[in-house]
């Protein structure tokens, strides 16, 4: 694994890398979106699926600490299988869960094998010789990331709309069986000799992963009890960053660390973490927004709603390749920073300005190809850029893989939680302002009414005619309130976008150093 050799296999190598890629973001992207009729299928509440979020980022963060360990003891092949039989395991009880608890069962042994996937793609590239031929191993992850994203409300939108939510995960198992096959073939599966195995922290890797599930569930109870609960919330909140810090001084203090923290302790790899962890996180807010924005605020159906966000987000594989044919010429990753965080900020000032009689195609299709070139311009560049002080050191740059990807996990149920916190807050507030003017006696009110009654009453009869124009008034305020909370989101991303615009391009931590 140290020294790779040249592998004969060129081609079911990059598949496998593809399709380990697109199994991570495929299952993220698609239990995302449809968070609200799975939620419906297995009887859990709102609240009940947040902590299906958190305890599968916890069990993942662990997942992903603990796997060079078991790498060295077990070889690659045989890693990535043991690894594809839990998350087919995990697969099996969620399809099949009618119920919360099965359905957390489920996720958490998915977690426990699915975890490690992005990692291993990543490094399973560098099993590739330092040649040019290894720009085609950091090419197909990048495709498969950019695919997945891409494809993941769609799937989601046709299997809903088939009435068989299980399908996402028949479909899932079925692409971890090919990844099998593909590694089973592919990989080498000798392990590292004893004298260079790390020690296996079993005590401190389960403080971390308690003090994650602490932090997540804080942030997710915050949903439902903020204000009655706030110092249970805050002591829950200290208690998990005290374990993890404690976990950070453990490793960086450590003779033979499971991570070695204290290697990875540079100025551009921890910038590179801060924008990954920002980038993770405005992944998940937005993998929570969008739908809500689409399904709940502006009333489009699933299929409709599934079909405009793939297509939008398919301009993640075109930037991509034009980003290919602009790094040949101008490697400097500054002006794709720029560009990147410029598109969230322009993306966020597009989506601020709905209204609802929005047209989906003409007004949202367009936002939601800017993010994709987010996505694409953000985390692909700082992956390139981010690990380069590592490249001569294959372990250290294994270890600098997982705290990112440990992180990724983190940042992506922040986002996720922290979009839900601010929707569900001030979806209230506004609920609360406009629902004053919905009373009897109110010009604009009696005025709506008579009008939706008139018409209700020559479309359907008299009969009932009063009690429907009522019903649909009370449905626009829903609306009307959720879309002006979600305005306020989008509002936000504006100036988050500028700010960290403004910051790359002042930055050089991250910038390739200008020849001689």
């Amino acid at each position: 694994m140290e020294n790779p050799a040249p592998l004969p296999r060129m081609k079911l190598l990059l598949a496998t890398i593809f399709t380990l890629t697109v199994i991570e973001f495929l299952q993220s992207g698609m239990l995302a979106f449809g968070a609200s009729p799975i939620s419906g299928q297995i009887n859990a509440s709102p609240e009940e699926y947040s902590i299906v979020t958190a305890a599968y980022a916890a069990v993942a963060i662990t997942a992903i600490a603990k796997m060079r360990w078991f790498i060295e003891r077990l070889g690659w092949r045989r890693f990535i299988l043991l690894s594809i039989a839990f998350f087919l395991t995990g697969a099996g009880i969620s399809g099949l869960a009618t119920s919360f608890p099965q359905f957390l069962l489920g996720r958490l042994v998915m977690g426990m094998g699915g975890a490690a996937f992005m990692t291993s793609a990543r490094m399973l590239v560098n099993l590739i010789p330092p040649s040019p031929a290894r720009i085609k191993g950091i090419i197909a992850f990048a495709l498969g990331l950019s695919c997945a994203i891409s494809a993941a409300p769609w799937i989601v939108a046709q299997f809903v709309g088939a009435d068989w939510w299980n399908g996402i995960f028949v479909l899932l198992a079925a692409l971890a069986l090919l990844a099998a096959f593909l590694a089973a073939i592919t990989l080498p599966d000798e392990p590292l000799p004893e004298e260079s195995h790390t020690h296996a922290h079993f005590g401190p890797l389960l403080v971390m992963a308690g003090g994650s599930f602490l932090a997540l569930f804080a942030v997710q109870r915050a949903l439902y009890d903020f204000y009655s609960t706030l110092p249970y919330l805050l002591a829950l909140t200290a208690a998990g960053v005290a374990a993890v810090v404690w976990f950070a001084w453990h490793q960086h203090g450590h003779e033979r660390p499971l991570l070695r923290l204290r290697q990875l302790a540079r100025r551009r790899y921890l910038t590179a973490l801060g924008v990954f962890t920002v980038g993770y996180m405005v992944l998940g807010a937005n993998n929570t927004m969008l739908p809500s924005l689409v399904q709940r605020a502006l009333g489009f159906p699933w299929h409709v709603a599934g079909t405009v966000q793939a297509i939008g987000l398919t301009a993640s594989i075109a930037v991509f390749f034009l980003k290919l044919r602009i790094i040949r010429t101008a490697p400097s990753p500054q002006k794709f920073y720029v560009a990147g965080f410029g598109a969230l900020a322009l993306f966020g000032w597009l989506l601020s300005g709905l209204t609802l009689e929005a047209d989906l195609w003409r007004h949202v299709l367009p936002a939601i190809g800017l993010y994709g070139m987010f996505i694409v311009l953000i985390l692909a560049t700082t992956a390139i850029h981010g690990f380069t002080e590592f490249q001569d050191d294959p372990v250290a740059f294994f270890h600098a893989q997982q705290v990112k990807n440990m992180l990724a996990q983190f940042g992506t149920a922040l986002g996720v939680a922290g979009a839900n916190l601010l929707l569900q807050w001030r979806t209230a507030e506004h609920y609360a302002l406009l629902n004053r003017r919905f009373v009897s006696g109110d010009v604009e009110m009696s005025r709506q009414l008579e009008q939706l009654g008139t018409w209700f009453a020559s479309a359907n009869g008299a009969h009932g005619a009063a009690q429907l124009a009522l019903g649909q008034l009370a449905q626009t305020l829903n609306q009307q309130a959720a879309l002006l909370a979600q305005l306020e989101y989008f509002r936000l991303l504006v100036f988050v976008g500028l700010g960290l615009a403004a910051l790359m391009a002042w930055q050089r931590t991250l910038s390739v150093p200008k020849p001689a």
